[in-house]
């Protein structure tokens, strides 16, 4: 698997039919509209992206019962009507010298509350607050978290293919020399072999060796790895614009006992997780099966994160498999299983796959062998 067959663009009535979905989900929160800057958001609902994200207001407007908006600069309007979502939403252009937020604020109810972008800039939050003191703001995490969490059929087919593609890259990946390279290596190893397999965009590749793995954000350094190694793999990046993510520990050369077995309850706990996605379950009830198995093994303390995160058009964003979360698991919401178990100063073993919610339970994206690799 050397080659990709192109995605099948995105259409206007997908970019309408999410765009119509977005103002509806605002209402259902009680809010006036949605402000979308420029970012993964706003390539979702419209499938714009600014070439640059300057001071220059850029900002897509979604009110329910009303055409969406899109305000942009006037020497960003040509790009902006190419986009695959122009023909289905009004753009209203603004000129240096002018002031963006009035151009906003006509399109605004004047005492409304509006979710924002995360990512919005300060500047423009603050620019149209003081046009429109009677507005308020939540963040769109707070207000409306699932806006992009369930996904349609072409998008659970990218997810897939971006799963597969990162699959191929463990494949090739535990065919190259470990001992004896630097984790550096073996992350540049990676990081080529994602895009071989279709990725236009690497998000991280974490090669964490030895007492290394034992910190689950190591990414990668110039330690040599030695044999007798535990290495957590974990890679990920962007697929036709969908995200990969997948996590797989190998051992240089044969593994302990003791390392077998930390690897055999990782490997059960992340069963564990998988086997508790279902619809209607709440999104904690994932994180406490998996962890359930690693605390009735004595391992609890060194399981130090959550079991899982969303992943779509970035490769972390809601929902979240995490104690307290009790979202309802809805079928098309994809995220990640992702047990572990750190020993500081010694090793690490963490196992990752991409599910979705199905009609009768969960369907993995990633599907290499979860069982203890051993490379060279």
């Amino acid at each position: 698997m050397t080659g990709t067959t192109p995605a099948a663009p995105f259409t206007a009535d997908d970019y309408r039919a999410r765009m119509t979905r977005a103002a509806h989900t605002a209402a259902d929160a009680g809010l006036a509209g949605l402000l979308i800057a420029p970012g993964p958001d706003m390539v979702w609902l419209t499938g714009y992206t600014p070439t640059a994200v300057t001071e220059r207001l850029t900002l897509l407007v979604l009110a329910p019962g009303r055409d969406p908006v899109l305000v942009v600069p006037t020497l960003e309007a040509p790009d902006a009507a190419k986009s695959a979502g122009a023909d289905v939403l009004t753009l209203r252009d603004w000129t240096d010298g002018k002031d963006p937020y009035a151009v906003t604020a006509d399109l605004l109810d004047k005492g409304g509350r509006f979710g924002i972008s995360d990512n919005a800039w300060a500047m423009h939050l603050l620019g149209l607050q003081k046009t429109l003191p009677d507005t308020s703001y939540a963040s769109l995490t707070d207000a409306v978290p699932m806006l992009r969490a369930v996904k349609d059929a072409a998008e659970l087919e990218l997810l897939a293919a971006a799963g597969a593609a990162a699959d191929s890259t463990f494949e090739e990946i535990r065919k190259v020399p470990f001992a004896g390279r630097r984790e550096s290596d073996v992350g540049h190893d990676l990081a080529d072999l994602l895009r071989r397999f279709g990725h236009e965009q690497v998000d991280f590749t974490i090669v964490g060796s030895g007492p290394n793995g034992a910190n689950p954000h190591h990414e990668v350094g110039d330690r040599v790895i030695q044999d007798g190694d535990m290495v957590v793999l974990d890679f990920g990046g962007l697929k036709d614009g969908y995200g990969s993510d997948t996590t797989r520990t190998v051992h240089v050369g044969p593994p302990t006992a003791e390392e077998r077995e930390v690897h055999d309850i990782v490997r059960a706990a992340q069963e564990a997780g998988f086997r508790a996605v279902r619809p209607g379950a709440a999104c904690q009830e994932v994180d406490r099966a998996a962890r359930a198995v690693i605390a009735d093994a004595g391992y609890g303390e060194f399981f130090i994160h959550r079991t899982g995160h969303g992943i779509g058009v970035t490769t972390h964003e809601p929902p979240y498999m995490i104690e307290g979360e009790e979202q309802p698991l809805v079928p098309g919401m994809c995220f990640s299983v992702e047990p572990g178990i750190y020993l500081p100063g010694r090793f690490g073993v963490r196992i990752e796959d991409i599910v979705t919610v199905t009609e009768e339970g969960g369907r993995r994206f990633n599907n290499t062998t979860r069982e203890m690799v051993v490379v060279g």
